[in-house]
């Protein structure tokens, strides 16, 4: 299957929130959006770079879309709510919620509610994020929840015994676990949606191997000059485009024939690169007994609660 932006169906009317959209895969995915006519919302952590990355996406595609920048910080439950909030001033259709921002392999930090910082950004907070804007999905016809994961959920395991990381920590298992919970949370919630009836499917994604900041973020944040300069050779050897990158997310968010609880993800070599296609993850994150289990944890570490029953 050969797929790009070219094949995104027309997007004139339709509402779209990017987390993580002033950089990376976001950005590329704001571009296409907005492209193809989309009102994309810019979901930021800071609204200096949002607006800087906002202009030059402007300044760059003409397609009737429109952009709106708006301050999510997802290491913050109060920001979250701040941001479902104000968007349902704005707004009240939500087509495509692409949960996209992450954070990989930093030293260990913790998040404004003391959560371990790849946990509490990768997935609680787009629990806790998803949540808030469950109302404007379900009264959105065929609406869509993409959420990006990583090829790296593979080594990861969901430790119900550490989810913090404060016994031990490790910044790739940390990572891992991060990755599949985000694959946990996808299916778990196609799986309620379609118990309850709702028009709104949830599907995974990754984009392979793509060169973009999120690699340069841990060996910044651990003062590590050698790690960066090693991330970026391997950016240069290994990586494609963060365009390229972002075309999992896109196929997911708009290609026909999605139902919902797919995994789409590179076709190419070794699934780092090339065209989306299907795809299966690794055998925990079809482990039903453990989504549930992880849910229940993810709502009481949130408080936001979903109203939709058990799968």
């Amino acid at each position: 299957m050969s797929w790009d932006t070219s094949s995104m169906p027309d997007q004139s009317g339709r509402t779209v929130v990017i987390t993580g959209a002033n950089s990376g895969l976001g950005y590329e995915g704001t571009k296409a959006f907005v492209g193809k006519g989309a009102d994309v919302v810019m979901a930021c952590r800071s609204l200096d770079r949002g607006r800087e990355a906002a202009e030059e996406i402007s300044e760059a595609v003409s397609g009737g879309g429109s952009l709106t920048v708006m301050e999510l910080d997802l290491g913050d439950l109060e920001s979250v709510e701040r941001f479902a909030d104000d968007f349902g001033e704005q707004f009240d259709d939500l087509h495509v919620l692409c949960n996209n921002a992450g954070v990989m392999a930093p030293p260990r930090r913790e998040t404004a509610d003391g959560f371990e910082l790849q946990f509490g950004v990768n997935h609680l907070g787009h629990f806790a994020l998803t949540g808030h804007l469950l109302e404007h999905l379900e009264a959105t016809d065929r609406s869509r929840v993409v959420t990006q994961s990583s090829s790296l959920h593979e080594n990861g395991t969901i430790d119900f015994d550490d989810l913090q990381s404060e016994k031990s920590y490790d910044k790739w298992a940390a990572y891992g676990q991060s990755k599949l919970a985000n694959l946990l949370f996808a299916y778990e919630l196609d799986r309620r949606l379609d118990e309850d009836g709702a028009d709104v499917t949830s599907l995974g994604c990754h984009p392979g191997y793509a060169a973009t900041n999120l690699q340069r973020r841990g060996p910044e944040m651990a003062g590590s000059t050698l790690r960066l300069y090693g991330m970026k050779v391997a950016n240069a050897v290994l990586g494609q485009s963060a365009a390229q990158g972002a075309l999992p997310m896109l196929y997911a968010a708009t290609a026909d024939g999605i139902e919902g609880g797919e995994y789409i993800g590179p076709g190419g070599f070794m699934n780092m690169r090339g065209a989306p296609e299907e795809q299966e993850s690794n055998a925990e994150s079809y482990d039903h007994d453990v989504a549930d289990r992880l849910w229940a944890v993810s709502e009481d570490l949130t408080g936001v609660e979903y109203d939709l029953p058990d799968a």
